[in-house]
């Protein structure tokens, strides 16, 4: 192999990698990333931890065709301190291969091409097309909810829903739920037929909604998405990230959306924001509890700790219900009020110990329902 690429344009690509190369792997190959010729003028990148993995292209100038692996983290720190110049990728010898660039010289070790994993691709005829701004809202309003349990593995990811109608992304970890949905318009594939889809379900792990996130941050046009028997597939701008499926049952989440909830407060998204951040200070660190005393057009935010003191912070409402007391973790609150845009939410409840939901008022082009669970303290 012999070639020279771009700094800015092997970076741009080296740096969505990080992400998904697990550097304390017990196979020695997933910590490198496999870089293929395609062509005279373009080279190929691929890297996987065996749940997640990423196809890349990248321009290149090739003079002699080939493939190699190479350590992912360390390639990309040379490359990222090197100055905007081209870069020169030359397989020396059996199992090195030399990074240059103008005066700069290196040498590095390589593992066999044939270590390294044979990633699937895509066999349908068809994919779905997905609205780029709607999926990365979609994603943003979920991701935080998934759990870190591995005990439950069937919790570590969100459900995703794709009908003709609609598209849904649900997320919990068995104290706070997560669901946004949207409309959606029957749409014609890339590759030229009619989008059939109905009902598709299927779990997306918590790792690839991130690197999902990642992809959907820059670039424009709409998403390509493909669910397969064992994986899924996601074609962001010439790239494609490709996850195993949660082979798992996800929780029967419409029975936790509460129903009855009758009383409703409305909250300015900052004043309640900076309120919770304030109160929380003080709130145990354990439990990072606070509490919500609603009365007549007002609300008082209080937490408490024997260990360190008291904070209480009173902020003006509309509501004229009867007198209640409902207390939560801090940080799923603020986990929601970080995800939304508006300007103001609703806080839905029926009494202190029932399921509450939160929502926000004229946000986007998204339904979001947010359930939490009080806490008992």
């Amino acid at each position: 192999m012999d070639l020279s690429v771009r700094k800015s344009d092997l970076l741009r690509e080296l740096q969505l990698f990080q992400g998904i190369i697990e550097r304390k792997n017990t196979i020695p190959v997933l910590a490198n990333i496999l870089i293929e010729t395609k062509g005279n003028n373009e080279v190929q990148l691929l890297a996987t931890d065996l749940e997640v993995g990423l196809r890349s292209k990248c321009p290149a100038a090739v003079t002699k065709q080939g493939s190699l692996t190479i350590p992912a983290k360390k390639l990309y720190e040379i490359v990222r301190a090197l100055p905007e110049t081209n870069i020169k990728i030359q397989q020396s010898a059996k199992e090195t291969v030399k990074v240059s660039a103008e005066k700069f010289n290196s040498r590095m070790q390589t593992l066999p091409r044939e270590d390294f994993p044979t990633l699937p691709e895509i066999t349908s005829k068809t994919m779905v097309s997905l609205p780029r701004d709607v999926l990365r809202e979609m994603v943003t309003k979920t991701q935080f909810a998934i759990t870190g349990e591995d005990t439950r593995y069937f919790l570590n990811g969100a459900l995703f829903i794709l009908e003709l109608g609609e598209m849904s992304l649900i997320a919990t970890d068995g104290h706070r739920l997560a669901l946004v949905s949207v409309k959606r318009d029957q749409k014609v594939s890339q590759k030229g037929k009619k989008d059939q889809t109905e009902n598709l379900k299927a779990i997306l792990p918590k790792k690839t909604l991130w690197e999902l996130s990642r992809l959907l941050v820059d670039g424009e046009g709409d998403v390509q998405y493909e669910c397969g028997e064992n994986h899924l597939f996601f074609e962001v701008d010439n790239r494609q990230l490709i996850s195993r499926v949660i082979d798992a049952q996800f929780p029967a989440y419409e029975r936790v959306i509460p129903q009855g909830n009758d009383k409703q407060v409305e909250f300015e998204r900052d004043r309640l924001t900076g309120a919770i951040k304030r109160v929380a200070l003080l709130s145990s660190e354990r439990s990072r509890a606070v509490k919500i005393n609603i009365k007549k057009n007002v609300a008082d935010i209080t937490s408490s700790s024997p260990e360190v003191g008291e904070a209480t912070e009173t902020l003006v409402v509309d509501y004229k219900g009867s007198p209640l007391e409902i207390c939560f973790n801090a940080q799923y609150i603020l986990d929601f009020l970080g995800a939304v845009d508006s300007d103001s939410v609703q806080l839905e409840f029926k009494d202190e110990t029932s399921q509450a939901v939160m929502r926000p008022i004229g946000d986007g082009v998204c339904d979001y329902t947010y359930v939490i669970m009080p806490m008992r303290v």
